[in-house]
């Protein structure tokens, strides 16, 4: 019965806006059949890899193999992609596969550090597609008010905090809060437009009034504004 259900699932072709295509080889990328028929086809290269005792990690067809030197994993890579090709029947992409330095390669959005003892970290590429994300939510050309901001990026945050919580990198997450929280005080800055408002706002959070003065009408840029001790105080953490 299960040979039976992945058969249909295989034949069963691929939408494209809205028209179903025969599918000649391969399965949906994204499709939750592809990550199931990595692991049936894959257990052969695991027990493969524990049977040469190598230190390996995989998930679905996602894999990095590690050993002591570069020559060494010339050797692996050379193996087991005639392993794979040979035995498997299958087809390694060798744009996306490499001999190279830990640190210098990620798995899964993760890495790791360069140290003696090295740690787990997010990967370079994670973090540019968090700081992507969070620039189109606090973007100043898209209007929209705070509190709808706000939700957006605790939907987005708490998910992404939750998968890079085993990263032993506390203080990324520190230098993430510190830059989102500018990024919000550069938002709301914008937000108030004309320096009357500024003036207005800034003496009702509490400024004296040459000092509200002052910044309300500063011809800083808005980042500049955002990072000034006068907004830190006053746009903290409470606001």
């Amino acid at each position: 019965l299960v040979l039976k259900l992945i058969r249909r699932y295989l034949q069963s072709g691929i939408m494209i806006n809205g028209v179903v295509n025969e599918a000649e080889e391969g399965t949906p990328q994204g499709g939750p059949l592809s990550p199931l028929l990595s692991n049936i086809l894959l257990d052969r290269l695991d027990k493969e890899l524990e049977s040469r005792g190598h230190k390996f990690v995989r998930y679905a067809d996602d894999c990095n193999i590690y050993m002591k030197s570069k020559k060494a994993g010339e050797g692996v890579m050379t193996s087991i992609t005639s392993f794979i090709e040979k035995k498997l029947k299958l087809k390694v992409n060798r744009e996306k596969s490499a001999v190279d330095r830990p640190w210098k390669r990620k798995f899964l959005g993760f890495s790791f550090t360069n140290h003696k003892k090295p740690k787990v970290r997010i990967a370079n590429e994670s973090i540019k597609r968090l700081k992507s994300r969070i620039r189109q939510i606090t973007s100043r050309s898209k209007p929209s008010p705070m509190e709808v901001r706000i939700e957006k990026l605790n939907q987005y945050l708490t998910g992404w905090c939750g998968y890079f919580a085993l990263a032993d990198t506390p203080s990324k997450f520190k230098e993430f809060e510190e830059w989102i929280r500018r990024r919000l005080r550069m938002v709301e800055w914008k937000q108030w437009k004309t320096p009357k408002t500024r003036v207005r706002k800034l003496k009702g959070l509490g400024v004296p009034d040459n000092k509200a003065y002052e910044w309300g009408n500063s011809r800083k840029k808005y980042w500049r504004i955002a990072c000034s001790p006068i907004l830190h105080k006053t746009l903290d953490n409470s606001y």
